[in-house]
């Protein structure tokens, strides 16, 4: 296990993803590149696309794989394909994505509570390693003299990728499920039907004979769609491979050929065919077979600190264990939302994995995440100024492994434990005042148990030298 200095970790990183030696320039994903078809024919080994899942992600991006945008787009400066650079250098803006070379960048802290902080594969982001996403004003010094550095984008802390697989078999099923509640509804007009899976409630919908139309009103936690989508803070993505297509574009401005097509260069780099639906699904797999968080060092006292969340109703959001119904994550291209069962190439059994999932009674797996999955209104104290509707929802935090991964809250503005209860509003301030009101001795007891909560020890391990 390496301790390292955050800025010591992309020099280490470099060795142990296997980057490239003393050579003449090229591109980082190399002269062999790794076509769908080559998953799908069954050549491949999970672990060999796992191995290369792990070198897409470690791979430092350079012009020759596309990097970057095209000539600045006058009509659309926000939108990737178009963004100006920072003071005109021609690579990076930073402000607005083009603010890494690398998915390690950002995802390479397995924990921030050791001194030096430990590497890992696919771990947080610290504080540095922010995301400013799509600002159209950054008042810095306040010139708006509201008292505050008025920001118009959204801020975001990179989270880790440990036990994704686990959360996207629960958001499949959850989904698959819930595409049903429409089709109950239409049969039995004027009549609510309960959204209910896995044990946790979305509500309820109707169809309204009258206005022959459904009644989406009564939705908790989930968009119209009823597709759960527990990737991203704002519940942007599915699946993890819908959340790289989208990083790779704001990131790097490496355009996915699923997005934009074969032999096409969309952002008018110079460079088409940037990164292939095959090394996305390389990535897909590597991310989703990454091992879960775990709980360590269990006290009597850490106990009491659990029995405690739970009784000041922490657990109604921060459900500790949710199941699924199944053991194998299946992977798709395309992939499409509404129905989870299309597609398929790729089976993974996430109990035999590296992923280490424990089994559940019924056959599926035990996934211990602390979240239930749903969006909440967390009130004005912590909504964004983005400008949307959704600025105050955001996903249930998952806590499986909160005990190494500060700052917390969607920026990292919380800087302790205690600071991210105290912050929380809207929907959690329930919580939020029950756990004020503890007795500090008690208020220590759940500290204890959340500091049980950690990040694997060795993720990725068995592909690292």
């Amino acid at each position: 296990m390496l301790n390292l200095f955050p800025g010591q970790i992309l020099a280490v990183a470099v060795t142990l993803c296997g980057l490239a030696s003393a050579q003449a320039d090229g591109p980082a994903l190399g002269a062999t590149r790794l076509f769908q078809a080559d998953l799908e024919n069954g050549s491949m080994t999970v672990d060999e696309v796992r191995a290369e899942g792990l070198r897409i992600f470690c791979a430092p991006f350079n012009r020759l794989d596309g990097y970057g945008d095209g000539a600045m787009n006058p009509a659309d400066t926000i939108s990737p394909g178009g963004r100006p650079t920072l003071q005109g250098n021609g690579t990076f803006l930073r402000v607005n994505g083009l603010d890494a070379q690398s998915c390690l960048e950002c995802h390479g802290i397995g924990s921030a509570a050791t001194i030096p902080a430990t590497f890992a594969v696919g771990g947080v982001g610290l504080a540095s390693s922010n995301v400013i996403f799509q600002p159209r004003r950054i008042d810095v010094t306040d010139a708006a003299g509201q008292g505050l550095a008025g920001f118009t984008g959204r801020f975001i802390n990179p989270p880790f990728l440990f036990g994704s697989g686990g959360i996207e078999l629960l958001a499949l099923e959850m989904t698959a499920a819930l595409q049903q509640g429409p089709r109950a509804a239409f049969a039995a007009p004027d009549t609510d039907i309960s959204l209910v899976t896995h044990g946790v409630s979305f509500g309820r919908i109707r169809f309204d004979s009258a206005a022959g139309a459904f009644d989406y009103s009564m939705i908790e936690g989930v968009s119209e769609d009823l597709v759960v989508r527990p990737f991203g803070r704002k519940g942007s993505f599915q699946t993890v491979r819908a959340f790289d297509v989208e990083a790779m574009r704001f990131h790097f401005g490496i355009e996915p050929t699923e997005l934009v097509g074969a032999g096409v260069d969309g952002d008018r780099d110079g460079v088409a065919d940037e990164v292939l639906a095959g090394e996305i699904s390389a990535m897909h797999v590597f991310s989703a077979s990454l091992e879960r968080p775990e709980v360590r060092d269990w006290t009597p006292e850490a106990e009491r600190g659990l029995d405690r969340f739970e009784a000041i109703g922490c657990a109604v959001c921060h459900v500790p264990n949710l199941y699924t119904r199944s053991r194998a994550l299946p992977f798709r291209f395309p992939e499409v939302e509404t129905a989870p069962q299309l597609n398929e190439f790729l089976r993974v059994d996430l109990s035999q994995s590296t992923a280490g999932f424990n089994m559940a009674p019924g056959g599926g797996l035990e996934v211990p995440l602390f979240s239930d999955l749903k969006m909440h209104d967390m009130g004005p104290g912590l909504a964004e100024s983005f400008g949307r509707p959704d600025d105050a929802l955001y996903i249930t935090a998952r806590l499986w492994g909160v005990a190494d991964t500060a700052p917390y809250l969607h920026d990292g503005r919380a800087t302790t434990l205690t600071d991210a209860i105290l912050l929380h509003g809207g929907e959690g301030q329930g919580a939020r005042d029950a756990f004020a009101a503890l007795p500090v001795v008690e208020q220590v007891e759940v500290l204890t148990f959340l500091k049980r909560l950690r990040t694997p020890l060795d993720p990725a391990g068995d592909l690292l030298p």
